[in-house]
């Protein structure tokens, strides 16, 4: 054998053991898709060894594998002579490996990257393609618990810490953009604003721990009685608003009716005291003349001065 032949052949091999312990996956297929390599990194995440998956149809082996669109991309490859990627974002795993890393235990399996790329032969055509697999799973652990610590964060800016409803500026944000909605759209909507009645004396019998309970169980009832598409906060102390969409007058009044005897019917426990209350709801509906949101929560909050100055334990509609 010639000193070149010598050579080649041990930088062949040596090449080989480079692409063997490479900590990224490589696997070359041909047209057929037929694996023609397949690495260690494949192996030992596979659990399959070289005997098992050469000259042998990928998606017969990985039915994980999305055969229509791996078929696509590797088409193109062919084709157009470019390599095509996909990252974890768009497609979690091309192969479902388990995640061994202890510091990414929270991930069931592998995300992963991965890059085809076409391979020439001396004639300058592509018959094989080598799809490498990179193992992302930190980055893509990390990211998701930056976004969803953010989201949390984002919550937590939003929501009344007692009640579990908006805050006071949340919820305004939602009365401007449902007022935005109106004077787009025109279509109906009305605004509810209500308070405990003799909340004081609730505090000055029985404590402001008891007060917070009656709070508590007063904004659970509104979520058992509002409709999803309402949207309701707490605006401060005892006091709660709500936005009804596409409700007139009449379904405004059923909504509050409906809450007001949900709330009288109450039993609440609290220690070794049992206490009862009602509320007062006012009723603002959207109509041309109104000029602002501001105009629009001061006409409610007249509404349920009305309704206090009434008698409490009702609903009125503000004209």
């Amino acid at each position: 054998m010639t000193d070149s032949a010598q050579d080649f052949l041990s930088d062949f091999h040596w090449l080989m053991d480079v692409l063997q312990d490479i900590d990224v996956g490589l696997v070359i297929l041909n047209k057929e898709f037929e694996i023609n390599l397949w690495n260690g990194f494949m192996q030992n995440h596979s659990a399959r060894m070289p005997d098992e998956v050469l000259h042998k149809n990928i998606f017969q082996l990985f039915p994980e594998l999305p055969e229509a669109w791996f078929r696509r991309k590797a088409e193109a490859v062919f084709v157009l002579e470019n390599s095509a990627f996909t990252t974890w974002e768009q497609r979690p795993y091309l192969f479902r490996f388990e995640s061994y890393r202890p510091i990414t235990s929270i991930a069931d399996f592998m995300y992963q990257n991965s890059t085809i790329i076409p391979l020439t032969n001396t004639r300058g055509e592509v018959e094989q393609i080598c799809l490498i697999v990179y193992d992302v799973t930190e980055v893509a652990v990390n990211r998701l618990q930056l976004q969803e610590a953010n989201a949390q964060l984002h919550t937590l800016s939003r929501t009344d810490g007692l009640t579990r409803l908006l805050n006071r500026k949340a919820w305004q944000q939602e009365l401007e953009l449902e007022f935005a909605r109106y004077k787009r759209h025109k279509h109906p909507s009305s605004l509810v604003m209500f308070d405990i009645d003799h909340f004081k004396r609730v505090n000055d019998s029985y404590g402001h721990p008891a007060g917070d309970e009656v709070i508590r169980q007063t904004a659970d009832a509104l979520r058992d009685n509002q409709r999803e598409i309402d949207v309701s906060g707490r605006y401060g102390g005892e006091e709660f608003v709500i936005i009804l969409p596409n409700t007139d007058a009449e379904g405004a009044k059923i909504m509050c009716e409906r809450l007001r005897k949900a709330i009288e019917s109450l039993t609440i426990q609290y220690e070794e005291h049992t206490i009862h209350y009602t509320v007062s709801l006012g009723i603002a509906v959207l109509n041309p003349s109104v000029s602002s949101a501001d105009e629009w929560l001061e006409q409610t909050d007249k509404g349920l001065y009305q309704a206090k100055d009434g008698g409490r334990n009702q609903t009125v509609i503000f004209t």
